[in-house]
C-alpha cells in the first residue's frame, strides 16, 4: 500500500493519491508554515529557482518571496494536477514570477544553466531514471549552482548511491533532511 500512496519508482501518483496528499499537507500546513524549510537553502533575491516535484504547491509562496520581483520560480511536475495547484497559487496570490511547466519526467524546458537553486523534496524516491533525472537537474543548473535534494522515501544511503552514480554531482554537505549538491563533468 505504501507504493501506492507514496510512489515508489513510479514516477506519476494516481490523482486519487494526489488529492489525499494534498489534503494531509493542507492539513499539517496549518500547524506549520513549509515554506521556512527553504530558509536555509540560500535562496537571494533575483535568483532563478526550480522546485522540482512541486506537488501541491506548498513551497512556491515562499519561493517566489525570497526571489523577489526580479528573480524566477519554476515549479516542475510531472502530475497535471500539480501543475493546476502551481497556477492557482500564483493566482491567488499575485505571484508574476512563478512559471508552472509540465514535464514528461525526463527533460523539461528551462534554459541551459539558468538555475541558482533546484529543489527536489519528497520525491526522489518516485524516480525510475535517477541518472536521466539527475543529469536533467545538472543541464538546468549554473556551474555555481546547488542542487537541494531529499531522500524522500528511501534510506540516504541509496539516495547517495545514486547521486554519485550519475557522475553529474557532488555532495557538499549532508542535513538529517537533505543533501546539498553541486554539478561536477560540465558538457558544453
Amino acid at each position: 500500500m505504501k507504493k501506492v500512496i507514496c510512489g515508489n519508482k513510479m514516477d506519476h501518483m494516481p490523482n486519487w493519491a494526489f488529492k489525499i496528499m494534498a489534503f494531509m499537507f493542507n492539513v499539517t500546513d496549518l500547524v506549520k508554515s513549509p515554506g521556512r524549510r527553504l530558509d536555509a537553502f540560500g535562496i537571494l533575491k533575483g535568483q532563478t529557482v526550480v522546485d522540482w516535484g512541486c506537488g501541491t504547491g506548498r513551497y512556491l509562496k515562499q519561493a517566489s518571496e525570497l526571489v523577489g520581483d526580479k528573480g524566477t520560480v519554476y515549479a516542475i511536475d510531472i502530475h497535471q494536477l500539480a501543475i493546476e495547484a502551481a497556477a492557482r497559487i500564483a493566482n491567488r496570490f499575485s505571484l508574476r514570477n512563478i512559471h508552472p511547466v509540465l514535464t514528461d519526467g525526463k527533460t523539461v524546458s528551462i534554459p541551459l544553466h539558468a538555475a541558482d537553486v533546484v529543489y527536489a523534496l519528497d520525491m526522489f524516491h518516485m524516480v525510475k531514471n535517477t541518472n536521466g533525472f539527475l543529469k536533467e537537474l545538472c543541464r538546468i543548473t549554473k556551474s555555481d549552482g546547488v542542487l537541494i535534494l531529499e531522500d524522500g522515501h528511501q534510506p540516504r544511503a541509496l539516495s547517495k548511491d545514486k547521486v554519485k552514480s550519475s557522475g553529474c554531482w557532488e555532495i557538499v554537505t549532508e542535513t538529517k533532511a537533505y543533501m546539498k549538491c553541486k554539478p561536477i563533468n560540465r558538457s558544453k
